[in-house]
Parts: C-alpha cells; sequence; structure tokens
C-alpha cells in the first residue's frame, strides 16, 4: 500500500472553472449578432441560397479577441500533416477539451477558450439555430479543430454527414488587415446535386474566405457537398472548423432515435449505395471477350503477322524470348511489374510532342460543360474526377440523360474505332487504346503474367491540374464470376504523362497524380481517415503496398485482390502538366501451362 502511494504522480488539479455571463458572450462578439433585425436579414438570406441553405457573417468575433486567438493559435498550438485520399491539411487536435486542461496549459490558451465558450454558448446557438432553420443544437458535444491550409492543401468533394452533425461552421483566420485574394485559392465552394447522393461535377458559387467571417451550413444527407479549393499561395489560411451536433440525452431537444437516422444516413453508406451506382461514370464495368478471341488467346500462338503488329507499338526489348521469360518470372513471384520505355521510340517521341504541344498551346477544359467528344468526364466527384475516352457516344450529365443511357437506350460496347478524334493527339492516344485491345497484345500479356484475359476495360485518362482524382475504392469481395476465374483483377497503367520524362517534376509526389495502393484497414479500426498514409509521424506506412508516381512510357502490370484499396492522388494545380494515361482492367483465368504445372506439383506431393 505504501509502495502504490509513492508511485502515485504528484498533480495540481487547480483548473481554470470559469462560468461566463450572459454579458460575457454577448461581448466576446461583434454587437451587430445580437439585433433582432440583423438576425432576421440572415434568416431570410439563408432561406433563399443555394445550391443548398447556407450562410455567412462577416466580423463576427470581437476583434481583439479574435487576434488574441491568432496569436495564441500561432504560438501555442502543434500542427500535425495529414494526408489522405481526400485532402492534405495541417490540423490540430480536438478542441472539445479545452476545459479539461489544467491551469499551465490553459494560461497560454485563454483566447481560444473564451472562443469556444462563445460559440458552443447557449446564446449563440440559438442565434445559428434561427438563422439556418436547423432546430435545437447541443451545447454538451462539441466538435472543433483548427486547420491551416498551406501551398498544395485541399480539401475535396463531400458533404459532412457523420453521426449526429447537424450544422457545419468554418471561422477564418487569415492574416488580419490583410484582404484574401482569389487567386490565392482556399476558397468554400459549393456543389448543387443531380439528385439526392450524386453531387455535380461542378460547383455552384464560391466564398473566398477573410479574417473573421463565418460561414455556415445545415448538414443535409446528400445535399451538403462542398470542397476546400487548394492553395495556391505560400500562403496559411488559417480556420477554425466545426459542427454542432443533434441534442443529447438530457439536452432540450432530444429526441430518441433521431442519432440512428442520422449516422443511417452517412456518406460513406450513400457512397456504397447500389442505386447511385447508376450516376457513377465511367463504370466499373468490364466487356466479356467473345468465345472465338478468348479461344485464339488461350490456346493459340503468336503468329509472325501478330508479332508485327507488336513490333509497331512496343519496344522491341520486350518481344525477345529471354527478356519476356525473367519479366514472366518475375512477376510470377511478385504480382506486380514495372516496364519502362514501353512503346517503342517513333511511337512514343511523337506522342509526347503532340501532348507538350496540346498542354503548351491550349488549357485544358475548366467545366465539364466545356469537355466534348471523343473525351467525357468523370462523375460523381465525391468520388472520382477526371477526363476519359472510352470509346462509347456522348451524353449530357442529367438525370433524364443518365436515365436513358443506362434503363432506355440502346447499350452500347466500346468501339474505338467509330470515334472521329479532332485532333492528332487524340488519334494517337485511340490508337493505342486500340492497341491495348488486340488479340496480339493479350497474347503477349498472357506470356508475361500467365494469366488469360476474359473481360476488359480500356480508358484513356487525362488528370487535369487543380481538378482531378479518384478517391480510394476497392473491387468487388466476389470479383471472379465463375470457377474457372481467379478472384483478382490484373490491372494495367500506361503512364503518358509527358513532363515526367523529368522525373523531379513528379517523383516528390507534391503535386499528387501518383497511383497509390495500400490494404483496407479492418472493419474494427474507428478511425474516420482509413486512407491516411501520410503524417509528420509517419513518412512510411506499412499499409501502402505500392506508389506509382506519375511517369513518361512506363506499363505497370498489378494483380489486384479485393482486399486492396487504390486511389490517384489530386494533381495540384501547381503541377507541371496533366497526368496522361491508359487504364486497362482484366477478369483473368490461369493459362493452361500454369493450371498442368500446378497438377504436375499436386501429383508428385501425394506420390
Amino acid at each position: 500500500m505504501k509502495r502504490k502511494i509513492e508511485e502515485e504522480p504528484v498533480t495540481d488539479n487547480k483548473k481554470l472553472d470559469i462560468k461566463f455571463t450572459k454579458e460575457d458572450i454577448h461581448s466576446f462578439f461583434n454587437d451587430q449578432i445580437w439585433e433582432p433585425d440583423f438576425q432576421n436579414l440572415k434568416q431570410e438570406e439563408v432561406a433563399n441560397s443555394s445550391p443548398y441553405k447556407w450562410g455567412t457573417i462577416k466580423d463576427l468575433i470581437n476583434d481583439k479577441l479574435l487576434r488574441d486567438v491568432r496569436k495564441e493559435v500561432l504560438s501555442s498550438i502543434a500542427f500535425t500533416k495529414k494526408e489522405t485520399d481526400i485532402y492534405k491539411v495541417y490540423q490540430s487536435g480536438d478542441l472539445a477539451n479545452l476545459s479539461g486542461l489544467d491551469w499551465e496549459d490553459l494560461s497560454k490558451l485563454p483566447s481560444l477558450y473564451k472562443l469556444r465558450a462563445a460559440i458552443y454558448s447557449q446564446e449563440f446557438r440559438d442565434v445559428i439555430s434561427k438563422i439556418t432553420g436547423s432546430g435545437k443544437l447541443s451545447g454538451i458535444k462539441t466538435d472543433m479543430s483548427i486547420n491551416t491550409y498551406t501551398k498544395g492543401c485541399h480539401l475535396l468533394t463531400h458533404d459532412d454527414v457523420i453521426g449526429s452533425r447537424r450544422v457545419s461552421f468554418i471561422l477564418y483566420l487569415p492574416e488580419p488587415d490583410k484582404v484574401w485574394k482569389p487567386q490565392y485559392g482556399g476558397a468554400l465552394r459549393l456543389f448543387p446535386a443531380i439528385v439526392p447522393n450524386v453531387p455535380q461535377t461542378d460547383y455552384e458559387c464560391k466564398l473566398v474566405p477573410q479574417f473573421n467571417q463565418i460561414a455556415f451550413f445545415t448538414v443535409q444527407p446528400g445535399l451538403s457537398f462542398h470542397d476546400v479549393e487548394e492553395v495556391r499561395e505560400d500562403k496559411h489560411r488559417l480556420s477554425i472548423q466545426g459542427w454542432f451536433h443533434i441534442p443529447q440525452p438530457g439536452e432540450d431537444g432530444f429526441v430518441e432515435g433521431e442519432q440512428a437516422k442520422t449516422e443511417a444516413l452517412s456518406t460513406l453508406q450513400q457512397l456504397q449505395s447500389k442505386e447511385l451506382q447508376d450516376f457513377d461514370f465511367p463504370k466499373n464495368i468490364r466487356d466479356e471477350i467473345n468465345p472465338l478471341e478468348l479461344k485464339n488467346i488461350e490456346f493459340e500462338e503468336t503468329t509472325e503477322e501478330e508479332l508485327n503488329y507488336l513490333r509497331k507499338f512496343l519496344n522491341p526489348k520486350y518481344l525477345e524470348n529471354d527478356v519476356v521469360n525473367k519479366l514472366s518470372e518475375f512477376f510470377i513471384n511478385s504480382s506486380l511489374l514495372e516496364l519502362k520505355n514501353i512503346l517503342n521510340e517513333k511511337i512514343a517521341t511523337s506522342l509526347r510532342q503532340l501532348l507538350r504541344k496540346s498542354e503548351i498551346n491550349s488549357q485544358p477544359p475548366q467545366k465539364s460543360t466545356a469537355v466534348k467528344h471523343p473525351w467525357k468526364i468523370a462523375i460523381p466527384p465525391h468520388k472520382q474526377r477526371y477526363m476519359y475516352i472510352d470509346g462509347k457516344s456522348h451524353h449530357t450529365l442529367t438525370k433524364e440523360s443518365i436515365n436513358f443511357v443506362n434503363k432506355i437506350g440502346p447499350q452500347e460496347q466500346p468501339n474505338f474505332n467509330l470515334l472521329s478524334p479532332k485532333s492528332s493527339k487524340d488519334t494517337e492516344l485511340i490508337e493505342i487504346a486500340k492497341f491495348l485491345k488486340s488479340i496480339a497484345f493479350k497474347k503477349w500479356l498472357k506470356r508475361i503474367t500467365h494469366l488469360i484475359p476474359t473481360t476488359e476495360q480500356i480508358l484513356v485518362r487525362r488528370f487535369r491540374p487543380g481538378h482531378d482524382f479518384i478517391l480510394a475504392t476497392t473491387i468487388d469481395s466476389e470479383i471472379a464470376r465463375n470457377d474457372q476465374e481467379e478472384n483478382v483483377l490484373l490491372e494495367a497503367t500506361l503512364d503518358l504523362t509527358p513532363t515526367a520524362i523529368k522525373p523531379q517534376s513528379w517523383e516528390s509526389g507534391e503535386f499528387g497524380g501518383y497511383e497509390l495502393c495500400m490494404e483496407q484497414p479492418a472493419e474494427d479500426l474507428e478511425d474516420d481517415d482509413p486512407a491516411i498514409y501520410k503524417s509528420n509521424k509517419d513518412s512510411e506506412d506499412d499499409s501502402v503496398l505500392y506508389t506509382n508516381q506519375c511517369k513518361w512510357n512506363s506499363l505497370t502490370l498489378i494483380v489486384r485482390d479485393p482486399s486492396v484499396l487504390k486511389f490517384v492522388k489530386y494533381v495540384s494545380i501547381n503541377a507541371k502538366g496533366s497526368k496522361w494515361d491508359i487504364s486497362c482492367q482484366w477478369n483473368v483465368k490461369s493459362s493452361e501451362e500454369e493450371n498442368d504445372e500446378e497438377n504436375d506439383e499436386e501429383e508428385k506431393n501425394e506420390s
């Protein structure tokens, strides 16, 4: 007993127990916030806002108090870099437990303590509830952190629907006495919806943040889509981000079962809804390879005519038998293979010149309406956004058009031969896509991988700086369609990024555009960000299986099973150019030779 007492740490239990009066709370804000006429005006603005109910108030907080908060934050708060498929930001810890800090810690943050108390006070919650029409808000459950967005930081499209959140807010603290200009980036952008849970790819309005300005909106499942535009300059866009939650047990306005209903409408569940997959373009559908073609690939040797066709596109060294055998052995052992300089010099030189000329002479389309045939835009933007060519006809991004394509009109098979490209670069990209669909290429692919493609999807893709990405996705848990197929996909990325001929343009990863594969987190992990893979503490994450930076003329082959998450990181506005590639997916079955070898091995073991 004596030993136990001696080992107990000596703590100072002195707490800063401040009870703010109503007058104190009022003094923390600009006086206008308490005026009924001002509240009514803001209430009307929110009621008439679009694309959903949102609002903003300038000069919200007492100016001296907020300046003091900013000084305390910069001197006493530690920020951690967090990077996922959806964001890149420097973030503080949760500020909900400030009241639990001891005097020594809290003495460094007295103004921040006042601000937190003010924001979650009954008085201010009542104002926000009135202005937004959201209903009662919790004073028990607080949820607030400080973010700083520096050059390259961003947050992609999402609707904030997690748990019991009812109202979202962002209080901006960039440098006071200086205007935050639109060209700096970092704006809050709001997206309308095609239908609930499917945002348009282009934003409708945006708010350029200024010091002491708050933006807020009711968290509306499937509607409150927004993002934070990438910060383009070497400046700090400091902000306090938080949520008001639905009332908790014992609070005024608490409704039994309301939180469970709210959680059932989470973004993650909506993303996984089968109905909403009608609005995914391009669809994750691979087309059946017809039986005659499949039989040829499986049983026929490569002919001289097919070799001549392969020579038109491939680097001749990859047609040498000893090279193919070595590559095949490596691939079978590792399930991953990168082939540098895969296209022959003539094709590669011509294509690189055309792509660079296109980038230098013309800006990529900035809105989805400016994307013209044969290109399309990938949707919805809370999953993906990029330009692509899939060999099918064009359609508009409306509910009616998408319904016609999915359920009424003729169901097209991709046919790159029917496209009529208007530029030389598009013509060459389409020619390479056609080559990747050829019987000759699939026979060569079989020699390398010992896998026979049974389905295929080929997409020419362009990821534009400041726009494009693919968020983390998995493949179906039962990807094999029958007993013959392996429960994996064979995937290939033919990277054709012309600026990557100088590796330093992309190899740091700071400009994004890389393809990353990582193990899917265990289901029982309580982590709001399952795809976090970078932080100040952990520069290398064990869950990351493979990272493929933008390259020029490089083909990556990988066998992917359902446990692997994969995404393409958002391409920074400061990138040297677009990421260009051709993406391929195949369902596969093992080749006859491999099956024979396995059978022989089994017979030996039995004997």
